[in-house]
């Protein structure tokens, strides 16, 4: 049985213990970055960022919610310091910024419990100056209907094409379908890392998610209703993982005066 791996591909030598089975694992099985994807068209996308570190490695994206706030996956907030980070907006090319923005405040949800399960992996990431909306950057919208099974998805990021590759510089993105949460965790043996929390994906081998992808957006029908959480390296015929969005719509709306744990 494999344990779930948060996909940010600079932990992929770091090992992990699943304390349901008592194994250890190597967490490169895990790397999570899109696969079997295109290029995306330019300015497709125009509510994603990619965080970045302040020497410009790329290493999550995530979503505009409004001028001053982002919404990502809770391991992408906290594996860094937030005074390591910066953020990169309105843009396909990571390397030319459409906006540059730093972080001055995390909230990670407080029942995230990295590093077993990843069960409640979302965040929210303050930025220092507001955010300038345009043609090319723009708050996403958030879905309040779940997406049946079955139903296509798009996710977009800058994960590499294949497992051990670096991350891509342009904008990728892939249609993948939505699987029913039962045969979700059927497909990985009833893993406890697949929680309510989840909705999953998989349409076929050598098409998915991998390191690099990790808090990217999931849109349906042009409304976002996952970020990218774990999987298995990369496009090898097991389902990813997202935060379901719809799940968490009353935690991302109250969480900066309710349940709140700080990365500062």
């Amino acid at each position: 049985m494999a344990v779930p791996f948060p996909l940010i591909w600079l932990l992929l030598l770091v090992t992990s213990i699943d304390v349901t089975r008592g194994k250890r694992l190597d967490r490169k099985l895990f790397d999570n970055r899109i696969v079997g994807g295109q290029e995306a068209e330019d300015g497709v996308a125009p509510y994603q960022v990619s965080i970045q570190t302040t020497w410009k490695t790329h290493i999550c994206s995530g979503v505009i919610l409004n001028e001053q706030w982002i919404l990502t996956a809770g391991h992408c907030a906290k594996d860094y310091g937030i005074e390591d980070l910066r953020i990169i907006v309105g843009t396909n090319d990571r390397l030319e910024p459409g906006q540059t923005l730093f972080p001055d405040e995390a909230l990670v949800h407080c029942l995230y419990d990295i590093p077993y399960v990843y069960n409640n992996d979302i965040a929210l990431i303050h930025v220092n100056e507001s955010i300038i909306l345009n043609d090319r950057t723009q708050i996403v919208e958030l879905s309040t209907e779940q997406p049946p099974a079955g139903s296509t998805v798009t996710l977009t990021g800058w994960g590499a094409p294949e497992s051990s590759s670096p991350t891509v510089q342009h904008l990728h993105t892939i249609n993948l379908t939505l699987i029913a949460h039962e045969e979700c965790r059927e497909r990985w043996d009833f893993h406890d890392g697949i929680d309510v929390g989840h909705i999953c994906t998989f349409t076929r081998d050598g098409e998915g998610a991998c390191s690099g992808d990790s808090g990217g957006p999931l849109m349906w029908e042009g409304k976002l209703v996952g970020l990218v959480n774990w999987g298995r390296a990369c496009g090898v015929g097991l389902p990813d993982m997202h935060a379901n969005t719809v799940y968490y719509q009353d935690w991302i709306r109250r969480t900066r005066s309710g349940c709140k744990n700080r990365v500062n």
